[in-house]
């Protein structure tokens, strides 16, 4: 599909306190537009604020940080425009009782509300049904999903779903409208190690393909890839991009703690 000019994503000192304590702090790293961004670490280290702290939908404590050039908290209403979620536990998952067909027509019809020029929205019906088709086939393509291969095909429902089906379906929801950059929670959970390389596969694609990749794991992550590992108090070096990042002790957080860190510092 035609991918927009990745956004660059960079983070000096970065840090988030929830009240159970810092969620994470002093998170360095640089990474160019199209790049694949491996936030590595174990559960409760912070990974999933991180994220969201960096698609404009958390708001830090303390430091820097940027995505597309928007400057963190200050834009995180125009971060939120060119960045989509994936998969992302308690903020954008899947309904199980919905179809693939239904998730999908659901998120074409609120892309075009929200981003539709008023010449489109006066286009003829049978048009805006064509653009809408057309968008979708190209983000289920980009995202490696053919639903004729699903057990009823477009009608099955995402409990029926593998997980890396699941996973592929949520990428392709958030391509619909186009980001510059896409965020995906939990990138490797539950993959066997050949789904693992496949799940990579499909997101270093989407990042040859122009579009930035901020992905949360628990590890390894590829080698290609930006890695911030939570924490872990390390430093990486990237030596295909040349970036490096850094992130020092995520203190004591767990799943409640990124829980309430969330609303503390509030959610679009």
């Amino acid at each position: 599909m035609d991918s927009p000019h990745g956004a660059a994503v960079t983070a000096g000192n970065l840090g988030l306190k929830g009240p159970r304590g810092w969620a994470f702090r002093d998170v360095t790293f640089s990474a160019g537009p199209g790049s694949l961004i491996a936030v590595e670490g174990p559960s409760g280290s912070g990974r999933t604020c991180l994220l969201l702290t960096l698609t404009g939908r958390m708001r830090p404590s303390e430091g820097r940080a940027e995505t597309g050039g928007l400057r963190l908290p200050r834009r995180a209403a125009a971060v939120r425009r060119i960045a989509a979620l994936g998969p992302v536990p308690g903020v954008s998952e899947l309904d199980p009782a919905l179809t693939v067909a239904e998730h999908l027509r659901e998120r074409a019809l609120l892309q075009r509300r929200y981003d539709g020029s008023l010449r489109a929205l006066l286009r003829p019906r049978r048009e805006r049904a064509a653009a809408a088709r057309a968008r979708i086939d190209a983000a289920l393509d980009a995202a490696g999903l053919d639903p004729a291969t699903l057990p009823k095909a477009e009608r099955t429902c995402v409990r029926d779903l593998e997980r890396l089906e699941a996973l592929r379906l949520s990428v392709a929801l958030a391509l619909i409208g186009r980001p510059a950059l896409i965020a995906v929670d939990d990138a490797d959970l539950k993959l066997s190690d050949a789904e693992r390389a496949e799940a990579w596969e499909l997101l270093r694609a989407l990042a040859a393909d122009g579009t930035t990749v901020l992905a949360v794991c628990s590890g390894p992550a590829p080698k290609d890839a930006v890695t911030v590992r939570t924490g872990a108090g390390t430093t990486e070096s990237t030596a295909d991009t040349g970036t490096t990042s850094t992130t020092k002790n995520s203190t004591d957080t767990d799943d409640e703690g990124t829980a309430d860190a969330f609303a503390a510092t509030g959610r679009s």
